[in-house]
This record gives C-alpha cells, structure tokens and sequence, in this order.
C-alpha cells in the first residue's frame, strides 16, 4: 500500500473559529517526490483519510476539504464521503465542461458542499459558478487588485467567499473589509504587531508566570506556592489531572499532591499549557497549533533518539509566542530564562533542535521538500503529526472540560 503525507490547513469564518481544514497530501515512498496522477492523488488521500485515519482524527468535529479532479467526481466518487463531513473541491486544473456541470449540480442536489478552488473569473467559468457553493480566491496569486476585481464580478452570484493565502493580519483585515465569508493561511501564526506597541498587562503576567515556570531555580515549593496563589490557575490543574485524558483510579486533591505524584517537570508544562490557553482575544488554533507543534517536536526527538525530549516539546510550544503574545519573538524570549539552544533555535532555526523545529513547521505548511532531517523517514513524519494532531485534540478537551 502506497504510503501517503497528509496534512491539513485551517479555515476560518468571520469569527475566526475554525470552519474546516483543508486537507493537503502527497506520496511519502522513497524517491518519489510527487504523486504524478490526479486520479491516483485523489483516491489516496480519500482512502487514507476515511479508512485508515478517520475523519474524525484528522479535522475533529471540523468540515474536511477534500480536493477532486475532473474524472474523480464523473466517476461518481465523491457520493462515498459524507455529504456533512466534507467540502468537495474543484481543482482549477478540472475543465469546466457540460459532465462536470451536470456532476457539480447533482453533488449539491445531494446535500454536498462544493467549493472551487483557485478561481479566476471567465465567462466559460459561468456555468460552475452558479452551481458552486464556495469560490476559493488566492490572495497572492491574483493580488489585490485581482481578487477585488473577482469579488465585483461574483456579488451577483449565490456562492460564499474564501480568501486563500492569507499570511498577514494586514491581509485578514483588506480580506474582511471585501466581505469574505472565511479566510484561509498563516495570519494567525505571526504577531499582530503596532509601531512601539508594549505587551499588554494581561499578557504580561502570562509571560512572568511563564519565565517562573522556565526558570530552572524554581524549586518544588516555589512551584507549589506559584500556582496555588492563583485559584482560577489551581483549580484548571487539578481539573485537568483529574481528567478523563489522565484516567487515574485515585482523585488528585491538592497542588502539593499532583506534584508529588507527576513531577515537578510535567506539572510545569501542563501549567505553561492553561497560562498560554488563557490568553484571550486569540483564535483557538493558535493553540491547537502550538500543541501540535510541541508534540511532533517530541516525538521526532524520540524518532531521533535525542535525550532531552522535553526542551523538543517546549521548542514547538513556544514557537507561537510571538503571536499569542502579539510581540516580536526576540523581545519575548528576552523576558525567559531559556537556554542558549532552546532560544537558538526559536530565533534562527540552528542546532539540532532548530533542525527538528523547522522540519515540523515545513510538514505543518506541506512544504516537505523542506524537511532535511537525516535518518528520519517520511512515513515516521506523518506517523509523528497525526499522533501529535489526536494528542492536542485530547488535551484541548481536557482543558476545556
């Protein structure tokens, strides 16, 4: 069976909660770079996606994008997915003949959402229009003055509006300000940052609670007290080590037990966890991303056979705190005690634990001809990001419960 890279990429609505992922794959056999059939592509990613994985691991309770060529939807296969579950694109490379007109109309006739993916407007491209659902612009692609010229031609039609590429908050806000239904890229991934701008309060005692927690002369009862000084952050520890995620046949009553119990390390990061789910104001993602990210850094440390998996963890964790934080990342790592590697490999991506760190934030955008980890095989990549996807879903459920 051919082995297969999948990640995915969020989609958001005018609220920025996630709507969707795109689901976003490719072959991971040795030396094959691409998948070079469409057809080959599609059914894969739909196999592995449905069968093997599961949608309900891959995107949760989310809508799955799913890419189609033009025979893969003649074919009559999409009707296999579940109509509430998937979001059927429409490759642009998909002629826009009388076949797939008729299919696109029969999808939707059947309840499916069906979106099209790149558009640019022609005439010849009436016919899906009015039978689409979604119309998916490329922001870089066409550029603004593209995609503004794109809206005014399609406010005449029934379809929704999603803005692809979408890499800065400049970009969300020219995105917003054109009336598009969801937004699709990085935004929310890098800071939202105004000239001479401080860290606010709120997020300036979660960066102090944070350089306590990174501070290797925090000792056991400086740690107990930290965290029992603040109830609300006393009580979601005990809540989350009570937890359905930790399953334990005895209930954890106190800050001083739980730290018996768990170590002074692990309690650490589960505290580091809430202080940064706490920020408010940001999209809920952006800690699904960190998790994701601090778990595949683990467990690629674990592929690696490096000893000091934790700092691994820690590394994709707080590769989000420019964002979170809404500041530079040298201006944040300035505030924590962090080691010369850990803050290497945030700042300039060196070492072998920048080395991991950026071979996991390439697998998170698809650009995998940019992973160069030596002795790291593809098929442990994915086996890495999807057990890191499943792990952030069960943690942002025990810290939310």
């Amino acid at each position: 069976m051919t082995e297969v890279l999948i990640g995915r990429q969020p989609i958001y609505d005018r609220d920025l909660r996630v709507f969707g992922y795109e689901l976003l794959f490719r072959s991971a056999e040795p030396g094959q770079a691409t998948i070079v059939d469409g057809e080959r592509a599609t059914s894969d990613v739909v196999l592995n996606a449905l069968v093997e994985i599961g949608l309900d691991r891959l995107v949760g309770d989310a809508h799955a994008f799913i890419n189609l060529t033009h025979n893969f939807v003649l074919g009559g296969y999409p009707t296999a997915l579940p109509p509430d579950r998937v979001v059927l694109e429409i490759l642009e490379s998909a002629p826009a003949d009388d076949d797939l007109v008729g299919a696109v109309r029969g999808l939707r006739e059947a309840g499916y959402t069906v979106a099209l993916d790149d558009f640019d407007f022609r005439d010849s491209l009436r016919p899906l229009v009015e039978t689409a659902t979604i119309v998916k612009l490329d922001l870089q692609a066409l550029g603004r003055p593209g995609v503004e010229a794109n809206v005014r031609r399609l406010r005449g039609y029934n379809v929704r509006l999603l803005a692809e590429k979408v890499e800065t908050h400049d970009d969300l806000a020219f995105c917003r300000e054109l009336g598009f239904d969801y937004y699709q890229g990085y935004f929310f991934c890098k800071p939202d940052l105004v000239r001479e701008r401080r860290i606010p309060g709120n997020r300036l005692a979660v960066l102090l609670l944070l350089a306590k927690l990174q501070d290797p002369e925090t000792d056991f009862s400086e740690l107990e007290a930290l965290i029992a000084q603040d109830v609300s952050l006393s009580y979601k520890v005990l809540r989350l080590i009570n937890s359905a995620f930790y399953a334990r046949p005895t209930k954890v009553e106190s800050i001083r037990q739980a730290l018996i119990l768990l170590g002074t390390r692990l309690v650490a990061t589960w505290v580091t966890l809430i202080a940064m789910a706490s920020v408010e104001d940001k999209p809920t993602e952006l800690m699904t991303t960190a998790m994701v990210r601090g778990r595949m850094c683990e467990m690629l440390a674990r592929a690696q056979r490096v000893p000091n998996k934790d700092m691994y963890f820690t590394a994709g964790l707080f590769s989000v705190l420019d964002a979170l934080l809404d500041a530079p990342m040298a201006e944040v790592l300035e505030r924590l005690p962090l080691s010369d590697e850990l803050e290497q490999a945030l700042l300039e991506g060196t070492g072998p634990l920048g080395a991991t760190l950026q071979a996991v934030l390439a697998y998170e955008r698809a650009e995998w001809d940019a992973i160069d980890l030596p002795g790291v095989e593809p098929h442990v990549l994915a086996a890495a990001y999807l057990d890191a996807i499943a792990w952030a879903h069960d943690m942002r459920a025990a810290l939310t419960s």
